[in-house]
């Protein structure tokens, strides 16, 4: 996916659901991001740049830094982040 639109359409009113780690993350269309990750608060601001999501966040005081992301749709019930512009790790996210 390279299109902000898209990708804001798709999240509309949805969460980012991570259950082995606790994670529920909204990511909203002003630019930041609200959730809790094992019991924690996360806070954190986002961008689209050059067809990438790119986040910094921080996770009750521990700060997650900036990093764009390759986001991957899988039939609409599901978005894949793969770190450093595709060339890292990934996580994948059910939509909720």
């Amino acid at each position: 996916m390279s299109d902000r639109d898209t990708f804001l359409a798709l999240l509309d009113g949805r969460e980012l659901r991570l259950g082995v780690f606790g994670i529920a993350l909204d990511v909203r269309a002003d630019g930041n991001i609200v959730g809790r990750a094992s019991g924690w608060d996360v806070v954190g601001t986002w961008s689209w740049q050059d067809g990438y999501f790119c986040r910094e966040m921080d996770w009750s005081g521990t700060p997650i830094p900036y990093n764009c992301q390759l986001v991957e749709v899988q039939n609409n019930t599901k978005m894949r982040f793969t770190v450093d512009r595709g060339a890292g790790d990934e996580a994948t996210f059910n939509l909720r």
